[in-house]
């Protein structure tokens, strides 16, 4: 049984300062075996099961990390592109871009980070807001991960074996991860979520 005080309780007061903590979420398209470059070429269908998948995933985010490339090319594309749910939040949200010089062009809510990424990335999860999200920067992903500021992965796995290209995990230290959720989509793909586990970065191994 649940205890509902009256209105202007100093509980209910307390409950409504306590302060949500913003979440780095990590969301990446990949292969069965682990490719992320030109996910275009290993994702050879895309169902509506996906596109409520990635709905979920930027409904609370209210600002994402960008490496230079991945701006460079997603300024030239989705100012002018229709494909939703993604077009309408990439050009309204707050867009961090990880680079050591000026932004070229004027894509709306676009800034250069300034000074280092992961003290940047630190600071912002302490601010006020949404969660924050990284899309489509595996360099970007990967420095965030090797410096454990991240707080959830985001991943959907096609059904296709890629033989070569940049691996989202290659690199990085030993990692734990805890099962959140798992689906798998009409046409193949996997969608699964993942939570960081910190305190278990570290095991001992018994030999």
């Amino acid at each position: 049984m649940s205890f509902r005080g009256p209105a202007g309780h100093p509980r209910d007061q307390h409950q409504s300062e306590v302060k949500r903590v913003r979440k780095i979420v990590v969301y990446v398209l990949m292969s069965h075996t682990g490719a992320t470059e030109s996910p275009e070429t290993f994702f050879a269908e895309w169902d509506d099961a996906m596109d409520a998948n990635l709905a979920a995933v930027i409904e609370t985010q209210d600002a994402v990390i960008l490496g230079r490339r991945s701006y460079t090319e997603w300024a030239r594309f989705w100012p002018s592109s229709d494909i939703e749910p993604f077009a309408t939040f990439i050009n309204g949200v707050s867009k961090h871009v990880a680079t050591s010089t000026s932004l070229d062009g004027d894509w709306a809510n676009a800034t250069a980070v300034d000074g280092g990424l992961v003290e940047f990335v630190r600071d912002l999860t302490q601010q006020p807001g949404g969660d924050v999200g990284v899309h489509a920067s595996i360099s970007v992903a990967q420095a965030l991960l090797a410096a454990d500021v991240v707080d959830e992965l985001r991943l959907v796995v096609a059904p296709t074996i890629v033989g070569r290209g940049r691996r989202l995990l290659d690199g990085l230290p030993s990692m734990q991860f805890q099962p959140i959720r798992s689906e798998l989509s009409p046409t193949g793909s996997l969608m699964v979520d993942y939570r960081v586990t910190r305190e278990s970065r570290e095991v001992r191994q018994p030999f």
